[in-house]
């Protein structure tokens, strides 16, 4: 089993080369410019060197050093969906042909992704896969280059969801909500992925009651005054919320825990007023350290 699941993780990773979306057509998620710069930067200079050392250099992908950089590591599969080399938890795979671990469906899209033509234009896509810091399964942004019959790629961890995600989850919400109140509440209680994406979800208060009556994340939020709903800086978030509904804002801003990283982060949450609920999510920005 042990090696079972390395192998399973892998298979997960090429996700990854589903797309034949260029870089232009995948916009850097807001706050990742920096991941994006180093993971393309270290794709470009695997490449480059595969161009000047053909197979020797697979030995250099596949262990620390100069082709990892912190969390990014490149990792290299054949037309054939066989491992070549990886700097990660991939490792476990090298040599190894990792189509028999694909569904029927995955192994149509593997095949056609790998009979894309070998080009210069650096592809992207985003996928689910098993961040081993944390042993959290997150989104992963991957960048990835064919040549030489062959797929470069390296990706990072997207910890923060982008305020177009939040606007599409709102949106899906709203709808649900005006709907049918009632069943939109109860999915929301009973976590229903629709309405909890990654660090994204839903929350609603009843503007009459003034109270949450649904929470996509956390359940002891539920029937919380919201007048009484603090953050851990004693800040009334609660009364805020209420507040900018009333005044027809459509967001808000303050500190809350992250539930992906378990950190305190700088949120905006986007309100939207439907019938007599109030229906917000929220998405999340790393805190700049404080200067001292």
């Amino acid at each position: 089993m042990k090696l079972f699941t390395p192998i399973l993780l892998a298979a997960t990773a090429l996700l990854s080369l589903l797309s034949t979306a260029s870089m232009a057509d995948s916009p850097t998620a807001p706050g990742y410019e920096d991941e994006a710069a180093r993971a393309t930067a270290l794709l470009n200079k695997a490449v480059d060197m595969y161009k000047e050392e053909g197979e020797t250099a697979f030995a250099k992908f596949s262990r620390q050093g100069e082709f990892t950089d912190g969390d990014l590591y490149v990792y290299v599969l054949d037309r054939d969906g066989r491992m070549l080399a990886a700097g990660g938890p991939s490792a476990a795979l090298i040599g190894r042909d990792v189509s028999p671990l694909l569904d029927d469906e995955l192994k149509e899209h593997l095949a056609a992704a790998l009979k894309q033509p070998d080009s210069d234009e650096i592809h992207s896509d985003e996928y689910r896969w098993m961040n081993w810091r944390d042993g959290k399964v997150e989104p992963k942004r991957v960048y990835y280059q064919l040549y030489d019959d062959k797929s470069f790629a390296v990706g990072y961890f997207v910890q923060r969801s982008s305020p177009q995600a939040a606007e599409k989850l709102l949106d899906d919400a709203a709808a649900a909500v005006a709907a049918n109140p009632q069943q939109a509440i109860e999915r929301i209680n009973q976590l229903d992925p629709e309405f909890n994406r990654d660090d994204l979800y839903v929350f609603v208060g009843d503007l009459t009651s003034q109270t949450m009556v649904a929470h996509g994340y956390n359940r002891r939020l539920i029937g919380i005054h919201f007048p009484e709903m603090k953050n851990p800086a004693g800040i009334q978030v609660g009364q805020k919320l209420i507040d900018a509904t009333n005044a027809g804002d459509s967001s808000v801003t303050y500190e809350w825990p992250n539930p992906v990283t378990g950190h305190l982060e700088e949120k905006e949450t986007l309100i939207r007023k439907v019938g007599n609920y109030l229906v917000a999510v929220g998405y999340y920005q790393e805190l700049e350290p404080a200067a001292e």
